[in-house]
């Protein structure tokens, strides 16, 4: 069973960030608590922290194989000079790190088809290079991922999103591979070769 939490809530905000941060509030928590309160109820306040070093220690795992910030402008400055074709190599090797099938796609709005466990996903590399993405090409690979059944759909971007097509993407749940995630996902392929 996944959980879900609000997107802006105070844990959503730590998960999210450095996983240290959620370590220094549990560690002022108890700071605080072993100073300011009664000796009889210190330590039962001082449990309060526990889900601040349980997001420090969530963060610390998602974080641990990202690239710095100066490994991930590297990254995505190599990534914008290539050619859409070696693009979609250097991105094939990295979810055949992950253990996906990998397979091109020569017609329609999806260049590239993972496959793991049964499921499928299709990708979208080809338009990564324009400066703003609108909302027609999602809707075509959302199309035709209900067509063939994939049960995610991920686009590749290194310019950004129109309004109304960030919002589609988020209501039809197409994930997007841009900045650091786009970098955690090259770095795996630097890291294979």
């Amino acid at each position: 069973m996944k959980l879900k939490m609000a997107e802006n809530s105070v844990f959503a905000i730590l998960l999210r960030s450095s996983w240290w941060i959620s370590v220094v509030v549990g560690a002022i928590i108890v700071v605080l608590c072993l100073a300011l309160l009664p000796k009889d109820i210190r330590f039962v306040g001082a449990a309060g922290s526990l889900p601040f070093f349980v997001i420090g220690a969530m963060a610390a795992k998602r974080q641990w194989n990202q690239p710095s910030a100066a490994a991930s402008q590297a990254l995505l400055a190599q990534a914008s000079a290539l050619s859409s074709r070696d693009l979609q190599a250097w991105l094939s090797r990295a979810w055949q790190a992950e253990g996906y099938t990998v397979t091109p796609v020569q017609q329609g709005a999806a260049d590239l088809q993972l496959a793991r466990n049964g499921q499928t996903t299709l990708v979208q590399t080809k338009r990564s290079k324009a400066g703003v993405h609108g909302i027609e090409p999602l809707r075509a690979l959302h199309e035709a991922a209900s067509q063939a059944g994939a049960a995610s759909v991920y686009v590749l971007l290194q310019g950004e999103l129109s309004d109304n097509a960030r919002t589609f993407a988020r209501d039809q749940k197409i994930v997007l591979l841009q900045n650091l995630e786009l970098a955690t996902l090259l770095k795996k392929a630097a890291a294979k070769a």
